[in-house]
């Protein structure tokens, strides 16, 4: 649900080397997501919403993004259009160099279904599923599950749940289905992986616990996550933040490594 623009100064990014009021990438990677002057605006009755503002950012392979700010400032709506959930008003997507603006929905969903990797809040497990079922989903719908079965033993294992494989989602912890839904968003290799408020249905002890899986396989095997969320603490794990107010980045920087192992 959108909820009003805030009227109350956003919170503080975690501590950061001095921000540029623009996007730039600070990996040598290749460019995984462009987005160029975005635009987004809701119509509430007679009031009109403006999530995104002429927001343009360049995503590159290996980097973790926590992108922050208050209710109302556009988190949400950037990661839905990032992800290909939601059309800019104006503007455009570009994903490894494909862009995005004349693709009808068809074209869409196989780009969203082969590049992009999802991890949802509330997890979004199919409940009469098992755990491994519903990791292979994806790859079973883009005819690909001979081969995600062979990843899915490697990929079990880093992440944990290998003797919870099949089991159903009502009989794991928050933090085991939360890993299930990590694994999904990877079983088609995708290009990049969006998530949104990952911890926020999970305690602290857990919800450091994924983070640290999510900042592990960006050092280890170049993953490429953005991550909305409203925890400085959650933040301090990725390597960069960016700062949304009124749907423009208003601040962004490079997060203090050295508070990763101390005060989070």
């Amino acid at each position: 649900m959108l909820k009003d623009p805030p009227t109350h100064a956003p919170q503080q990014p975690p501590q950061a080397s001095v921000p540029s009021r623009h996007s730039n990438a600070s990996s040598d990677g290749p460019v995984v997501v462009r987005a160029d002057n975005l635009s987004k605006t809701y119509s509430l009755g007679d009031e009109h919403v403006h999530a995104l503002r002429d927001l343009s950012l360049e995503i590159k392979q290996g980097e973790f993004i926590a992108v922050m700010g208050p209710s109302g400032s556009g988190k949400s709506t950037l990661l839905h259009v990032l992800g290909l959930l939601e059309t800019p008003d104006n503007g455009e997507v570009i994903i490894q160099d494909q862009h995005t603006s004349n693709l009808n929905d068809d074209a869409l969903t196989a780009l969203r279904r082969d590049k992009l990797g999802f991890v949802f809040q509330n997890f979004e497990l199919i409940p009469n599923l098992n755990a491994k079922e519903n990791i292979l989903l994806p790859a079973e719908v883009a005819g690909k599950r001979k081969e995600a079965e062979q990843r899915l033993t490697k990929l079990a294992v880093e992440l944990g749940i290998s003797d919870r494989l099949h089991h159903r989602p009502k009989q794991l912890s928050g933090g085991q289905q939360q890993r299930v839904a990590i694994a999904r968003a990877l079983i088609n290799e995708p290009a990049l992986i969006l998530a949104d408020e990952p911890t926020g249905n999970l305690d602290s002890d857990t919800g450091r616990d994924v983070l640290r899986l999510l900042q592990d396989g960006v050092r280890r095997h170049g993953w490429t996550v953005v991550m909305v969320t409203h925890d400085p603490n959650a933040a301090r794990f990725a390597g960069r933040f960016m700062m949304l107010q009124d749907g423009q980045i208003v601040d962004e920087g490079h997060t203090n490594k050295d508070l990763l192992a101390t005060s989070v």
